[in-house]
């Protein structure tokens, strides 16, 4: 029986909360979606991965869960920093924002903001994995 293929080569999470990060981590495992899952606690630590990423070509991620609330740089925050990484090409590396916001302003903020793909509320469940 061959194994199964994975969705995707690379996934980063990125989220301050332990136990969020600890439960999206094993519904991406149980889901085969990524070969390789990065967790980075901090935008600002997630930010670096991806500025070394590029640097040596290794382990870009194809896609981003990324929360808004976060303590030393919020989601939003990271976002803007991002669009400063010349190679980041939004046709290769989707974001999502993972988050339990409820905040109309957010929605509007993800809305406008090109980077985004889309908004997935928590928890991040295998049905939503299939659609991405």
């Amino acid at each position: 029986m061959p194994m199964k293929k994975y969705k995707y080569k690379t996934v980063l999470l990125i989220d301050d909360s332990y136990i969020d990060n600890l439960i999206s981590r094993k519904i991406l495992q149980s889901s085969k979606f990524a070969e390789n899952i990065i967790v980075k606690d901090s935008s600002q630590k997630a930010v670096e991965y991806i500025r070394e990423s590029f640097a040596n070509g290794h382990q870009i991620p194809e896609i981003i869960f990324l929360d808004l609330r976060m303590p030393d740089m919020s989601g939003f925050e990271f976002l803007k920093t991002l669009d400063t990484i010349p190679e980041l090409n939004p046709e290769v590396i989707k974001i999502y924002v993972l988050s339990s916001s409820l905040d109309p302003k957010d929605f509007q903020r993800i809305k406008e903001n090109k980077l985004v793909t889309n908004f997935i509320g928590k928890p991040l469940s295998k049905e939503i994995l299939t659609e991405i």
